[in-house]
C-alpha cells in the first residue's frame, strides 16, 4: 500500500503521496514570444505534507501552502498575490502561474519536469548545452537598459562566474533585481529568477573582451527591454533620481492610518515619543520590500529595547482594504513582523499618493524607501535604493550604514 499523509482544507480530505514527486524539478513559464522563464524547485515531504523550495542562486524560498484534490494542485506563494494551479501526473506538472495586479491578473503557462539543471536545453536560440564558456565575465559592469521608446536607464551588474555557472544581480537607483542564476555557454549568457513577484530572464552575448551586446531582458508574460554593458570595476549609480526631501518649512510628519487589525495608529502616539522611528514605505506587491521587511523585522526584534520603533506604511495595488489586509498578512506572518503595518488606503498607482499620505515630503519615487525620525520627532534621514542580500557586500555596507545612523540618533539627548 502506498503511504499517504492527510490534510483538511475547505472541509475536503486531501491525500498527498509521500514519495512520488520528491526531488528537483525544472519549470518553464511560457511567453508568447517563445522565450520561457526558467527556474528550479526541490519537492520534499515534511511532516506528511508537501513542500517546495524554489532556488535562485543562494536563495531558497519555502512554499508550504500546497493542497491537492485528485490530480489537481493549488500552490500558494508565501508572499505576494501569487499562485500555481496545476495538474499532476508522474514526471509532469502542467498548468498556469497567476499573479494578481492592480488592474488585471498576469497568467503564464507552467510546465515542469524532474531536473536540477536550470538551462538544460539552452536558454535562448543559439545557446547550446555543454559548449565551453569562452569569456569569464565575473566582475562589475556599467549597464544601460533601454525600454521601448524611452531613454536609456543606467544600472550596474555584478556577476560571479565559475566554469559555465553564472550568478549575480543588477543594481539600479530604485533597488536590485535580487538573486539571478544561469550559465555562460560559448560567448552567450543567460540568467533567470522567480520569487513569486519577479519572473525574469536576461540574455546577452559577449562582443570583444569587455562588452555585452544584444542583451534582452524578458519580464513576466510580455515585458521586454534591450540592454548593453561595458566592464567597469568603478561603475557607480546616480541615486539622485530616487531621492526624497522635506518640503521647505517642514520638519515633521503627520499621519494616521489603520493597522491590519483596524486599529488607528498615529505618528504622534505615545509609543513613538522620545524614540528613533523608522517609517518604512512599502507594498506587499514589491519583492525588494520583502528583503527590506526581513531586515527591518530582525533589526526591530534585536533593538526595540534600545528605544527604536518602526512603522510600515503600505501602498497597495488597490484601495480594497480586505484584499490589502490579506496580502500584507502574508508579509507579517512570513517575516514575523511585530511592528505596526498600516494601510494608507491610497493605491501605489495613484499619481497623488505622496500628497494624500505624506504631504510634507517630495514625491515618493521608489519602493521600498524609509524615513528616519529622531527622538524629537524631526525627520533626519531618507533611505532609498535599498540594496538587498543578493547584492552581497553592498547589502552588508547598507546594514552597517543604517545601524550607524540609528546608533548616532539614539545617543542624542
Amino acid at each position: 500500500m502506498r503511504k499517504t499523509g492527510l490534510a483538511v482544507a475547505a472541509g475536503i480530505i486531501l491525500s498527498f503521496p509521500l514519495f512520488a514527486q520528491q526531488g528537483w524539478w525544472r519549470v518553464e513559464l511560457g511567453r508568447a514570444d517563445g522565450h520561457a522563464i526558467i527556474f528550479n524547485f526541490e519537492w520534499k515531504q515534511e511532516n506528511g505534507r508537501p513542500a517546495w523550495y524554489i532556488r535562485n542562486a543562494g536563495e531558497r524560498i519555502p512554499v508550504k501552502n500546497i493542497t491537492r484534490n485528485g490530480d489537481s494542485l493549488l500552490v500558494q506563494m508565501p508572499v505576494f498575490e501569487s499562485q500555481f494551479r496545476l495538474k499532476y501526473s508522474p514526471g509532469l506538472l502542467e498548468g498556469v502561474w497567476i499573479k494578481r495586479g492592480a488592474a488585471r491578473s498576469q497568467v503564464m503557462p507552467f510546465t515542469a519536469r524532474p531536473g536540477k539543471e536550470r538551462f538544460a536545453a539552452g536558454p535562448a536560440p543559439g545557446l547550446s548545452r555543454g559548449a565551453p564558456a569562452r569569456p569569464n565575465i565575473s566582475g562589475r559592469w556599467a549597464v544601460t537598459f533601454t525600454p521601448f521608446n524611452k531613454p536609456g536607464e543606467p544600472a550596474v551588474a555584478e556577476f560571479v562566474q565559475k566554469g559555465n555557472a553564472l550568478s549575480g544581480t543588477f543594481l539600479t537607483p530604485t533597488g536590485d533585481y535580487r538573486y539571478l542564476e544561469g550559465v555562460v555557454t560559448g560567448d552567450s549568457l543567460a540568467l533567470s529568477c522567480f520569487d513569486g513577484g519577479h519572473a525574469y530572464l536576461f540574455t546577452a552575448a559577449m562582443a570583444g573582451s569587455g562588452t555585452l551586446n544584444n542583451g534582452v531582458f524578458y519580464s513576466g508574460a510580455a515585458g521586454r527591454e534591450q540592454w548593453t554593458a561595458v566592464k567597469n570595476d568603478k561603475a557607480t549609480l546616480d541615486l539622485s533620481t530616487s531621492a526624497m526631501y522635506l518640503k521647505p518649512g517642514e520638519e515633521r510628519l503627520h499621519f494616521s492610518f489603520a493597522d491590519l487589525d483596524g486599529r488607528q495608529v498615529s505618528i504622534s502616539d505615545d509609543r513613538f515619543k522620545n524614540k528613533v522611528v523608522v517609517v518604512q514605505l512599502m507594498g506587499s506587491w514589491c519583492p525588494n520590500c520583502m528583503d527590506e521587511t526581513a531586515f527591518l523585522s530582525d533589526y526591530y526584534t534585536k533593538n526595540r529595547q534600545r528605544g527604536v520603533e518602526i512603522v510600515a506604511l503600505a501602498y497597495e495595488y488597490t484601495t480594497d482594504r480586505e484584499r490589502s489586509v490579506k496580502s500584507l498578512q502574508k508579509f507579517r506572518d512570513r517575516f514575523h513582523v511585530t511592528y505596526p503595518m498600516l494601510i494608507t488606503g491610497v493605491a501605489v498607482v495613484d499619481t497623488l499618493r505622496t500628497e494624500k499620505t505624506l504631504p510634507e515630503v517630495t514625491r515618493i519615487k521608489t519602493f521600498p524607501s524609509s524615513i528616519i525620525i529622531d527622538k524629537k520627532g524631526k525627520v533626519r534621514r531618507f533611505d532609498y535604493g535599498f540594496n538587498g542580500p543578493a547584492t552581497g557586500i553592498h547589502h552588508t555596507e547598507y546594514k552597517k550604514e543604517f545601524e550607524s545612523a540609528i546608533d548616532a540618533l539614539l545617543k542624542e539627548e
